[in-house]
């Protein structure tokens, strides 16, 4: 099983879960799981799913997972004594680069790599202004 991130299609996690698209699909018209669009796909079917507690709960007490040694990629990375846990920020800009496509990761890089931290800032329209 592949590691679940917190936002996947509906083809990763029927394939990390080894069920098809349409049980998946089935779970989110069920089970009201919160989705969104994913933009730039045709057809405007495409959907994140947001893999929250309750989602997890349900892959949880599906006995196929539950009978798999694997389980324990579906709890909380464990928590290191005298460890800071990541602060949500944190969190956020790394589930924002998971979704990415490689192509976009890249041209990220260059950017970064090119204009540093502050120039990636003052594109975005959130540098300091110099006071």
């Amino acid at each position: 099983m592949k590691r679940l991130r917190s936002k996947m299609t509906t083809e990763e996690l029927s394939e990390s879960l080894g069920v098809t698209k349409q049980t998946v699909n089935r779970w989110i018209r069920q089970q009201k799981w919160n989705t969104e669009k994913m933009n730039g796909v045709k057809g405007g079917r495409a959907r994140w799913i947001h893999l929250d507690a309750r989602v997890k709960k349900h892959i949880m007490s599906l006995p196929a997972v539950r009978n798999r040694q694997a389980v324990y990629q579906l709890a909380e990375a464990p928590s290191f004594y005298g460890e800071p846990t990541s602060p949500p920020l944190l969190t956020q800009i790394v589930d924002a680069l998971e979704i990415m496509t490689p192509a976009e990761q890249v041209r990220l890089h260059v950017l970064l790599a090119r204009e540093g931290v502050q120039g990636f800032m003052t594109r975005l329209g959130i540098a300091e202004s110099d006071a």
